[in-house]
C-alpha cells in the first residue's frame, strides 16, 4: 500500500472509524443488565484494545517520511 493512501486511510479510521466503534461498543453494553464497575471496566479496556489488532498495519510507520519522496 503506497504511503499517502496509508496516511488517509488511517486519519479517516481515527476521525470516522473510531467514534462510530464507540458508539457502537458502548450500545452493545447498554444492551445487557449492566454489570459490576469491574467487569463493565474489563469489557471496555478490552473492546479498547481489541479495535487495534486488525488495523495495526495501516498504522504501521505512518508517521515516519514518506519513503516514496524522492529529495534530490
Amino acid at each position: 500500500m503506497r504511503y499517502k493512501t496509508k496516511r488517509r486511510l488511517s486519519l479517516l479510521v481515527l476521525v470516522l472509524g473510531i467514534p462510530a466503534y464507540i458508539i457502537v461498543a458502548v450500545n452493545l453494553i447498554d444492551l445487557f443488565e449492566r454489570p459490576s464497575f469491574w467487569v463493565e471496566l474489563l469489557v471496555y479496556l478490552g473492546l479498547g484494545i481489541l479495535w487495534i489488532i486488525p488495523l495495526k498495519p495501516i498504522f504501521l510507520g505512518v508517521g515516519q517520511p514518506d519513503p516514496d519522496d524522492k529529495k534530490d
